[in-house]
């Protein structure tokens, strides 16, 4: 190692105000070890229940009761652990705690594997009596609700138990794709301008092509894709066996799609889905009008796909040390009010973050909702994009301190539809007041340049993604099967709808359905774009209302899963049952590019 590089110091030598306080779950290992001890033993208690939940009302309330015990026991064990782990992922201590959390949490499930088909099977006009006979049932009135909705899609004991023997299968095709592409499919390196190889891989090639050596961001693109398409059948062959199982599961269960499958779990109409891609069709110039400022801030004669991704301001960053974000975020969140402003000082003054990158800790960034006080990681580095991330990770804390604190334990989680709005909202506002109070038209330019490319990668690339998604179920539920040569005119066509002419339409970049990991998720990838726009609506009305919008975002907060996602939007008013809040957010994307212009 040379003189020049900076050490990274193992864990014992973080000082302790830049670590997050674990002693607030657990003060000692033996604490932790001491209720897991206690969790080992709710197995024989849940299963003493099978059979009996539509014996009467009070036994299906304790049953509930003793569901919530549980699950606060486990969320103390399982942050402490996973946290303790994460601090020192080569520390074997806190893996083998997480290993045995692991099997007296399959156990209990394995126990209550009765549940749902009991829950589905009490008559309506018994549950009724049920609320009747005893009144504190109605807190798990929705929390049942949800359950009784699958009742049309649950098969016979007999299809019940194959469909669960399907259950590995089902994964084979993800499993595959993520050891081919992540472990097996190799590149070779690229070359800059002056002949000297760079690695490539999935972990370096966003810098590769944020490079502003052209040489090296086409290399890196070709390279990319050439391994890619060497194994283009195999891809194909692959992500059509992920769609065929999709089909087959919706098709066992009665649904009448694919999508309606995947919706329907989180509460989300499929008309959201349908209403994103229209309202981005609807909006496309504004696509355009940005990649004919991309090619006119390069100076190229020709944009290319691999031209995306560098900065269109040359020469350019910015020095934030952790201390200085911190004070710019709780400036920038000021119009969230004091009663934000207060939680968001107690998780930065009482050990809520780790900051610091260590030996061994865990990489990148998450918020982690313990119901003593959320826990963030950070690996906080001193620019702009940590300060960003900051703001993104404490709005997730927030949210579920609040959602924590002010709903009962059955409904204080959240779920992924509604997951990214607390954050993007956050960094929506920390970029409205950067843009506010700089008057250095460079630095204007940089901040802008950001924000625009939050805008393409996550509301444009994202809904484009999703609409390829939608676009493969449909054709194999049309009886067809996937070839490379199909998924390619496919994705194709979709770039040339999304960045329109003016950029070259390389042959490389119709195979990048093929480095996707998302479209083995089940059509998970539209929610960074409804949040995204989500969060945008939020954020602008919160600037321009203030207070009676500030109040009804903090109901939104603290909303949990309470009832439905899209209703609980509605409370924070935003209504994405809509196309508005996607056309809303995309108007600010074209205000930007005029800005940027200027």
């Amino acid at each position: 190692m040379s003189e020049n590089t900076e050490r990274i110091p193992k864990r014992s030598e973080v000082p302790a105000e830049h670590t997050w306080a674990l002693e607030d779950i657990y003060p000692t290992d033996r604490d932790w070890e001491q209720d897991l001890e206690k969790l080992k033993v709710l197995p024989e208690k849940v299963a003493a229940f099978k059979g009996r939940l539509s014996e009467s009302a009070k036994v299906l309330l304790d049953f509930l009761r003793m569901g919530d015990d549980i699950s606060v026991l486990c969320d103390s064990l399982a942050n402490y652990a996973q946290r303790r782990s994460d601090e020192d992922t080569a520390e074997p201590k806190y893996q083998g705690y997480i290993g045995q959390l692991m099997n007296a949490y399959v156990a209990i499930n394995s126990a209550a594997s009765f549940e749902t088909p009991e829950l589905i099977a009490i008559e309506d006009g018994v549950l009724e009596d049920f609320y009747r006979q005893e009144p504190a049932l109605e807190l798990y009135r929705h929390h049942l609700d949800r359950i009784r909705l699958k009742k049309p899609h649950v098969l016979s004991e007999a299809e019940e138990r194959l469909m669960a023997m399907t259950g590995e299968m089902g994964n084979t095709a993800e499993n595959v794709y993520s050891m081919f592409s992540d472990a097996d499919l190799k590149f070779r390196d690229a070359v800059d301008k002056d002949g000297k190889p760079h690695q490539v891989t999935h972990g370096s090639y966003i810098p590769l092509v944020q490079s502003q050596d052209r040489v090296l961001r086409k290399s890196a693109f070709e390279s990319m894709y050439e391994a890619y398409g060497n194994f283009r059948n195999t891809c194909a062959a692959t992500l059509n066996g992920q769609i065929k199982a999709v089909q087959f599961y919706s098709q066992a269960r009665r649904y009448e799609s694919s999508l309606q499958a995947a919706l329907e779990g989180n509460e989300v109409p499929v008309e959201v889905y349908t209403n994103l891609i229209k309202a981005v069709h609807d909006n496309m110039h504004y696509m355009y009008d940005y990649v004919e400022l991309r090619k006119k801030c390069l100076g190229v004669e020709e944009l290319h796909f691999y031209d995306l991704y560098t900065p269109m301001v040359e020469n350019f960053d910015m020095k934030i040390t952790f201390e200085e974000a911190k004070d710019t975020v709780l400036k920038a969140l000021a119009p969230m009010g004091e009663d934000y402003l207060k939680i968001l000082r107690e998780g930065f003054e009482n050990r809520w973050i780790d900051v610091y990158e260590n030996e061994g800790k865990a990489s990148g960034a998450y918020s982690a909702g313990a119901r003593v006080h959320p826990y963030v990681l950070l690996n906080h580095k001193d620019t702009l994009n940590c300060m960003f991330t900051l703001a993104h990770e404490m709005g997730h804390a927030i949210h579920s301190y609040l959602s924590n604190k002010n709903q009962p334990v059955v409904y204080s989680d959240y779920v992924i539809f509604v997951a990214e709005v607390a954050s993007t909202c956050n960094e929506a506002l920390l970029m409205q007041y950067l843009l506010k109070n700089t008057t250095d038209k460079k630095e204007k330019a940089y901040l802008i340049n950001y924000f625009l490319e939050q805008f393409r990668t996550t509301l444009y690339r994202q809904t484009m993604f999703a609409e390829f998604e939608l676009k493969i179920n449909e054709i194999c539920a049309a009886g067809e099967s996937l070839t490379a040569e199909k998924c390619c005119e496919i994705y194709g066509e979709l770039n040339r709808l999304y960045f329109g002419d003016g950029i070259v339409l390389d042959e490389e970049i119709k195979l990048e359905w093929a480095r996707i990991p998302h479209f083995y998720y089940n059509y998970y990838v539209y929610q960074y774009a409804t949040g995204y726009s989500a969060a945008i609506a939020l954020s602008q009305r919160i600037l321009s209302e203030g207070e009676t919008a500030v109040a009804d975002y903090l109901k939104f907060l603290s909303g949990g899963c309470s009832t439905d996602p899209i209703s609980l939007l509605k409370i924070a008013g935003v209504d994405m049952s809509t196309t508005k809040p996607v056309e809303d957010a995309l108007k600010l994307f074209g205000q930007l590019i005029k800005d940027f212009e200027m």
